[in-house]
Parts: structure tokens; sequence; C-alpha cells
């Protein structure tokens, strides 16, 4: 467990973290209404052609929110289950503490911001 974090930030941040699961939750479930991601994909190929060609963009985009929205919920996810253990609040990369001013932010965030600015270069 991280000791630089206190137990009214640890409280506070499993909270926010919590409000982000449910909010991604919904929003996926709307964006899909209900579907999975293969039934809502195929939704969308069954248009008739040229539906399907005028909104092949729209498609793309569809997708490409999906998956943000599946990756973040991914990192929200993993970042509840380490506030129960040890490591949340510590830098994958080095180790260092990482901020609250910063997790605040981004409680899910797994990296410092030097690790994580690094990270982003490659």
């Amino acid at each position: 467990m991280s000791h630089h974090l206190t137990t009214g930030q640890r409280a506070w941040l499993h909270t926010e973290l919590e409000l982000r699961q449910q909010r991604l939750d919904d929003l996926l479930k709307r964006h899909h209404e209900g579907a999975s991601r293969v039934e809502h994909a195929h939704a969308v190929l069954a248009d008739d052609d040229e539906v399907t060609r005028h909104h092949a963009m729209d498609r793309e985009v569809d997708l490409g929110l999906t998956d943000r929205d599946t990756v973040e919920l991914g990192a929200v996810s993993r970042a509840l289950l380490k506030l129960r253990q040890a490591g949340y609040g510590r830098c994958e990369s080095c180790g260092a503490d990482i901020p609250f001013d910063r997790l605040k932010v981004e409680p899910e965030a797994a990296r410092c911001m030097p690790c994580e600015s690094a990270a982003e270069r490659r």
C-alpha cells in the first residue's frame, strides 16, 4: 500500500474511480444500445450498401470511441484493483510516488508525469 496517500485521499480516489467506472459502463451500454460489440458492428454493417457507404466514416468514429472507452474502463478497473492492494499511487515504470494532484485529475494513472511523457514520446 502506498503510504504517501492519506486515508481520506484514498477514499476520495476510490469513490472517483467507482464513479468513472459506472459512467464508462453506462456510456458503453448506451453506445451499444445493450448489444455486444460484435452485435453492434453487425447491425451497423447490416445497413444497405448505399447507407453503409455514407456512414463508413461514422462507423469508424463509432468503433474508435468504443475502443477508447473500453481501454479507459480497463485502466479504471485495474486502478480499483491496485487501490485495494499494494502498489496504487506508485509509478509502474520508476516506482516513485505519483502525486495526489495528478491522481485527482487522472486516478487511473499508472505512471508519474516524467515516465508518462517518456512513454508517450516512444
